[in-house]
């Protein structure tokens, strides 16, 4: 069993450092060994131009985000995935980055980029990725993602026992729709949203649903934020639970798959 959890707050837009000191503040105590935090955590959400973007973006993992989280992570002895914007030569990425005890571990650049994150960030070119630790193998789906069905599918096939899902939730169906995702590729998820509301732009505001939670493989809620409050959230998981994909003696969850009758969604012109 390991204890794994998220901290869903309202991140003051451009106070990295402040964001920062507010997330070791709310870990000074805690005992966990898995932390998930939203996208942009530290930055805020809603970019207003391509110079804020320019400038709120960071190399990784030598930016200053990605070392504070290497930082606590080596002093507290935990995983932490979280979301952040990267800057790599003339292209940014809406990014998370996996660190631990160990240090550096990974980056994962956003698949499906969501609204007006199209006019500002290029589309990941990563892949979808789970990486293998000292609790169990992680991968990682940023917000939007989870509409896609194909990106848990993808990471659970890759061997994830927990998909850390870093969001910057605005739509209100993600929350209904994880238990589904969960049990459907029998893993864990971690979803970390933030909470507030960003009006950035004249006549455009962005209100965060907040509703983190962790699910189990069977599709459980098994603990959930509500939609307004900071509030850092921890349960014990247990990643054994999430390798054994038989739903009887008969059925398995994956062997039981026949790709060959699923080619038309490879072949299917977007």
């Amino acid at each position: 069993m390991i204890k794994a959890g998220f901290y869903q707050f309202n991140p003051a837009f451009g106070r990295v450092e402040e964001n920062i000191k507010n997330v070791f503040s709310a870990l000074r105590d805690a005992d966990l060994h898995l932390l998930v935090l939203p996208e942009f955590f530290a930055t805020g959400y809603q970019f207003a131009s391509q110079e804020e973007v320019a400038d709120l973006s960071e190399k990784i993992p030598e930016g200053y985000t990605t070392k504070s989280l290497v930082n606590l992570s080596r002093e507290k002895n935990l995983y932490i995935v979280a979301g952040l914007p990267e800057s790599d030569g003339d292209r940014f990425f809406n990014s998370a980055v996996i660190t631990g005890p160990e240090g550096f571990i990974g980056t994962y650049r956003k698949t499906h980029l969501f609204f007006e994150e199209k006019l500002y960030f290029s589309a990941g070119d990563t892949g979808f990725r789970a990486w293998d630790t000292g609790i169990g193998s992680i991968g990682i789906m940023i917000c939007f993602d989870w509409f896609f069905p194909e990106s848990m599918r993808v990471l659970s096939l890759m061997g994830a026992d927990i998909v850390a899902h870093p969001a910057n939730l605005v739509l209100p169906y993600c929350p209904q729709a994880m238990p589904i995702r969960c049990l459907e590729n029998r893993v864990y998820a971690i979803t970390a949203n933030r909470t507030g509301e960003e009006r950035r732009k004249e006549g455009q505001s962005l209100k965060f649903i907040g509703q983190s939670r962790i699910v189990s493989p069977e599709g459980n809620v098994l603990v959930r934020a509500d939609e307004n409050e900071e509030i850092l959230l921890i349960t014990e998981i247990d990643p054994e639970k999430a390798r054994n994909k038989s739903l009887n003696p008969l059925n398995n969850l994956f062997t039981d798959r026949r790709p060959e009758m699923y080619r038309n969604l490879i072949d299917q012109k977007s």
